[in-house]
C-alpha cells in the first residue's frame, strides 16, 4: 500500500511496510505541491506546483514518477472587452485533479481557482476549458471561500458513467452534469447563514468545502460544508442536512467509505470563526448509520495543546475501507488500520499538508 502526500514543499510518497510507513520519494522538493494524481495501473503521475511569482507549472511522469516532463498548464482566455466579470481569468491554482476511470483512462479532469474546470484526453498533455461552466451567467455570482476567488474543489465522477460529473464550488454550490460537461444543474437544499435569511437557500452562492462519493452507491455524496454537513441521495439534486455530528459539525474534509453509503468520516473544529480543533484535541469524526448519529474517535490522535487543521483534500480511505489517513496544516500525518478507531503517527515534522491519497 502507498501514500501520496502533496504538501507545501515537496510530494512526498510513502510505503507501508512490515515496521510501518516510511517515506521513499521526495518529489519536487521545496516547491509546492498543490495537488497529484496518481494510476497505479499504468504508471502515470501528474502533479500541479503553485510556484507564485512564475506561476502554476504542470508536470506528468509516465514511469511512476522516476522522471517528469513539464506540460503546458490549463489557461484561461483573454477576458473579452465589455464582459462585466469581477472574478480573475488568471489560473491562480490547480485545486484538485480527477480521472483513471476505466472507460476514459486517459482524460484527465482539473478544478482550479477561479472557479475553471479543465478537461485533458491525452493523460493531462493539453488542456481545454469547459466553457459550458465557465460562461454561465451564473458563475459571475461565484465568490471566494478559502480564496479570496472562488475555486472548484471535488470532481466527482460516476464509476460507472465518465460523462456523469458533480463538482463543487467554493461558494458557488454543488453542480452536475450528465453529457460530459455540455449542460449543468445545481443542485437544492443546502444553507448558508452567513447570507442574508432571504439568500440562504440561493443554490449558487453555497459553499461545500469538499464533496465525496461513496462508488459502490454513486448516488449518495456527502458534503462538508462551511455551514454544517449536508447529504445527498440522489447525486446532488437535493441535499439534506445532517444535525447529530459532534463535536461540532464545522470543518473542511470528508471521505466516504468506498462500498457502504451511511459510512463517512469527518476532521471537526470549532467553527469558522475559531478554526481550530475543540478543546485543543484533534479527533476524527465517523457516521456508520447515514447521519443519524456519530462516533468521536479519537484514539493516537493529539489530546491536548492540538491547533492542527485538515485541510479539504488532506483526508481520506483508501480502496479496503480500513485505511484512513490525515495530514495537517502543521505537518502531522496520520494513518489508521482499523477504519478511524485508532490511529499512528507517521510524522509531525513535515511541511503543511494539503492533499494526502492512497494509490
Amino acid at each position: 500500500m502507498k501514500l501520496s502526500v502533496a504538501t507545501r514543499k515537496g510530494l512526498f510518497e510513502l510505503s507501508l511496510r512490515a515496521n510501518g510507513w516510511s517515506v521513499d520519494t521526495v518529489h519536487f522538493a521545496g516547491e509546492p505541491v498543490t495537488a497529484a494524481l496518481h494510476d497505479p495501473v499504468n504508471g502515470r503521475s501528474i502533479a500541479a506546483l503553485r510556484m507564485g511569482h512564475f506561476g502554476v507549472k504542470l508536470r506528468v511522469s509516465d514511469d511512476r514518477g522516476k522522471t517528469w516532463e513539464e506540460v503546458q498548464s490549463p489557461a484561461y482566455p483573454p477576458k473579452p472587452e465589455g464582459v462585466e466579470d469581477s472574478n480573475s481569468w488568471t489560473l491562480d491554482q490547480i485545486w484538485i485533479l480527477e480521472g483513471n476511470h476505466s472507460k476514459q483512462p486517459h482524460r484527465l479532469w482539473a478544478g482550479t481557482n477561479p472557479g475553471g474546470l479543465f478537461r485533458s484526453d491525452d493523460g493531462g498533455r493539453t488542456w481545454q476549458l469547459i466553457e459550458s461552466l465557465w460562461n454561465m451567467p451564473e458563475r459571475k455570482q461565484w465568490f471566494g471561500g478559502g480564496f479570496d476567488i472562488p475555486g472548484i474543489h471535488s470532481i466527482c465522477i460516476h464509476p460507472d458513467d465518465p460523462d456523469d460529473i458533480v463538482v463543487g464550488v467554493s461558494c458557488g454550490g454543488a453542480w452536475r452534469t450528465r453529457d460530459g460537461g455540455a449542460t449543468w444543474k445545481v443542485g437544492q437544499g443546502m444553507r448558508a447563514t452567513f447570507m442574508p435569511p432571504e439568500g440562504q437557500f440561493n443554490p449558487i452562492v453555497q459553499d461545500p468545502h469538499r464533496i465525496a462519493q461513496c462508488d459502490a452507491s454513486p448516488d449518495v455524496l456527502w458534503t462538508q460544508h462551511h455551514c454544517g454537513i449536508w447529504k445527498s441521495t440522489d447525486r446532488g439534486a437535493n441535499w439534506s442536512e445532517v444535525t447529530a455530528a459532534r463535536p461540532s459539525n464545522f470543518g473542511f474534509a470528508v471521505a466516504v467509505h468506498p462500498r457502504n453509503a451511511d459510512t463517512a468520516w469527518f476532521m471537526p473544529l470549532v467553527s469558522d470563526e475559531r478554526r481550530i480543533p475543540v478543546g485543543g484535541q484533534v479527533v476524527a469524526s465517523r457516521t456508520r448509520d447515514g447521519g443519524a448519529s456519530f462516533d468521536v474517535l479519537d484514539q493516537g490522535l493529539p489530546q491536548r495543546d492540538a491547533y492542527d487543521v485538515v485541510y479539504r483534500h488532506g483526508l481520506d480511505v483508501a480502496a479496503d475501507a480500513a485505511h484512513l489517513a490525515a495530514g495537517s496544516t502543521t505537518g502531522s500525518l496520520w494513518v489508521s488500520k482499523d477504519s478511524g478507531e485508532s490511529w499512528q503517527t507517521v510524522g509531525v515534522n513535515l511541511p503543511p499538508i494539503y492533499a494526502v491519497r492512497f494509490i
